[in-house]
């Protein structure tokens, strides 16, 4: 089988709200995100060429805008890599974790509602980056959850690939750092201790290769290394 590698692309800066949890806000890349696109598209060449590989046609990238427009971006300067047949395709299953029916509403807010609402207790204290918590709204889910539906979405492509695939090959995926951190968990690659302690970099691919039996390993890119006890949600 050829070399088949998934290349994991967080979206660029983008305009957010303060104090908000949630990370299906739809702003779009601000000027620093877009630069921080242009620059993760040279640094994905120079891997393309370092490890002799071919881009695949079509590209993966969650729907939210942040992430398309980071695609697109870095699709624009592999424009050269690229058959006439490529695509730029967006999936839901790429999406950040989902806070449910309190969607971009603030911290404060969130927990307002839920010491109104007797039915729920007061969440723990870190309840924003607890990889195992799930809000108790209506359509929430927890990171870990969110990791592992991106970890499916991963497997189900690359399988796929490795079917018709002939060439060593790269495929591009464009989403969210944390369930882009807790899908490398589920899929062996990164030990649970490290996902708080680690992030990614705005548009800089990191690289895991598929192999048989659905054995992943991590070859290339860098992870960034999160400032202590900072809390992540994207």
């Amino acid at each position: 089988m050829p070399r088949l590698i998934a290349a994991l692309v967080r979206h660029g800066q983008y305009r957010q709200l303060p104090d908000t949890p949630s990370a299906h806000q739809p702003f779009p890349l601000v000027a620093e995100g877009k630069t921080q696109a242009l620059a993760g598209a040279a640094e994905l060449r120079g891997l393309l060429g370092e490890h002799a590989l071919a881009l695949h046609p079509q590209v993966d990238s969650s729907q939210l805008l942040r992430a398309w427009q980071t695609a697109k971006l870095m699709i624009e300067q592999l424009r050269d890599r690229l058959s006439a047949q490529s695509e730029l395709k967006c999936f839901d299953a790429l999406a950040e974790r989902s806070v449910g029916s309190a969607a971009n509403l603030s911290i404060a807010q969130i927990e307002a509602i839920l010491r109104e609402d007797p039915r729920y207790p007061e969440p723990p204290a870190n309840w924003k980056s607890d990889s195992d918590f799930r809000l108790p709204f209506q359509g929430a889910e927890s990171l870990m959850q969110a990791g592992e539906r991106v970890a499916t979405h991963l497997r189900r492509q690359m399988a796929a690939l490795a079917e018709n695939a002939t060439v060593d090959t790269l495929k591009l995926f464009v989403g969210h750092g944390a369930a882009f951190r807790h899908a490398a968990f589920h899929l062996g690659t990164l030990a649970f201790d490290d996902i708080r302690k680690l992030s990614m970099y705005h548009a800089r691919p990191v690289l895991l290769e598929y192999q048989v039996n659905d054995a992943w390993k991590h070859i290339a890119g860098e992870w960034k290394v999160r400032k202590p006890y900072n809390e992540f949600t994207d």
